[in-house]
């Protein structure tokens, strides 16, 4: 029976329709299946289709369509998860797009897929200053800032965003990870960000990794 919902949703995700990804996962804990594992389902799916999107199989919208349909999904599994107190955080994370860049999709789809891998994610949004995301890093105790950039011209407020967070002291106690379409490995190091994420599936790798996940 589990695996007959696991196909649906699967299948529902790949559909882009997230009332069916809603009601299969509504069923499944109707029918007592453990919603740590249908979650899995629905992370692992995300991540194929992350990979076909890698592959340049699918394109952009497909790739946004098919998160908010697990995002479906998620709403009704972790309410449950959290209740029975059965899943491990792995970590908060606060993200959003730097000052001045006002793109939301790529920061997006890490943000959805950084809380299927089972991240307290806090997405602040896109236009997000230095202080702001200092500020909220404090109120949320995070173990993470994620920052993108999609434009040449707003770069360089992610390298005020590492030199706030010196400046402040949080640089020792907070991991910095940049990206965007205009990042590079290089830049990254160059201003001293603790790692770069080149796409969604790599920061969710990232940010495991500087959990210790």
């Amino acid at each position: 029976m589990s695996e007959e919902i696991y196909e649906k949703i699967r299948q529902a995700i790949k559909d882009f329709d997230g009332d069916t990804v809603k009601a299969a996962a509504q069923e499944s804990l109707d029918k007592g299946i453990d919603p740590l594992q249908t979650i899995d389902v629905l992370t692992d799916t995300i991540r194929e289709i992350g990979n076909m999107f890698e592959r340049m199989e699918i394109f952009v919208p497909e790739l946004m369509m098919a998160a908010e349909a697990m995002k479906e999904g998620i709403a009704v599994l972790e309410p449950e998860v959290l209740k029975k107190g059965g899943r491990e955080r792995s970590g908060t994370i606060v993200i959003g797009a730097v000052e001045g860049d006002i793109h939301d999709i790529g920061k997006a789809i890490v943000s959805t897929m950084l809380t299927g891998s089972g991240f307290n994610v806090i997405d602040l949004g896109t236009d997000i200053s230095a202080s702001a995301f200092a500020a909220a890093a404090k109120e949320h105790n995070a173990d993470i800032v994620a920052a993108s950039s999609l434009m040449t011209t707003t770069m360089v407020m992610q390298e005020e965003l590492v030199k706030h967070f010196t400046e402040i002291g949080l640089k020792d106690k907070v991991k910095i990870i940049v990206g965007g379409a205009v990042v590079t490995q290089k830049y990254a190091d160059d201003i001293g960000a603790d790692a770069y994420g080149a796409n969604a599936i790599e920061a969710v790798d990232v940010a495991k990794k500087l959990v210790g996940k």
